[in-house]
């Protein structure tokens, strides 16, 4: 079964020549007072905030607003907005994970919960690095969080460098082992020799007595 993540890059982005770079499912910490729902009724949803990137230059970046409602196996693309637009990202706590976190744009303010304290920490993280190599100036200002988000390797880069990590330790593990077994095959055949030497010299020694 298709994950949600997969589906929303094939359904909202995709069409569109873009590329999904990261979504964090939130809901919001305070409930905004809307009655009815486009629809004419009350409905419950999940929420996504999707960062993407489109294929062809000029490159744009957008941060999208998805939401899936209930009894409904499609997306829908709601809000949108440019990665210029984003002012501030506030993650609340620098001194411990939490899920949750502001985004402040130009014209909207939004107040979340991610699902997860970690799925938020990868959204940051991919965020961040984003505004950097992105936007020359207007970069969005971040705060409130963990120094994680910015220093060390870019969350981007971090399966790779795990993957070639472990390559690295293998590798080394097998040539450790390649390097035990031939220094116990020269023992070994060290051992042979000096066992063939000595029954060599015993033999004689034997014959001498019996001449």
């Amino acid at each position: 079964m298709m994950s949600a993540k997969s589906a929303i890059s094939k359904e909202i982005f995709a069409p569109h020549d873009e590329r999904m770079l990261a979504s964090v499912q939130v809901k919001r910490r305070t409930k905004k007072k809307i009655p009815f729902l486009a629809t004419g009724g009350r409905g419950e949803y999940l929420t996504y905030i999707c960062l993407s990137v489109t294929n062809k230059k000029p490159t744009l970046v957008s941060i999208t607003k998805v939401k899936q409602f209930a009894g409904s196996s499609s997306f829908v693309r709601r809000s949108q907005w440019m990665l210029e637009q984003l002012r501030q990202v506030n993650g609340i706590d620098p001194n411990r994970d939490c899920p949750e976190f502001d985004l402040m744009f130009e014209n909207a303010f939004d107040q979340w919960v991610a699902s997860t304290a970690s799925e938020k920490c990868t959204f940051f993280q991919i965020l961040h690095n984003i505004s950097q190599r992105y936007l020359s100036d207007k970069k969005p200002e971040f705060i409130n969080y963990q120094s994680k988000v910015s220093g060390g390797n870019s969350i981007l880069h971090s399966a790779a460098d795990s993957v070639t990590s472990a390559v690295q330790k293998a590798s080394q593990a097998l040539n450790e082992r390649g390097e035990r077994l031939g220094r116990a095959e020269k023992q070994t055949a060290e051992m042979m020799n000096s066992s063939q030497q000595f029954g060599e010299t015993a033999h004689k020694l034997a014959m001498k007595h019996k001449c």
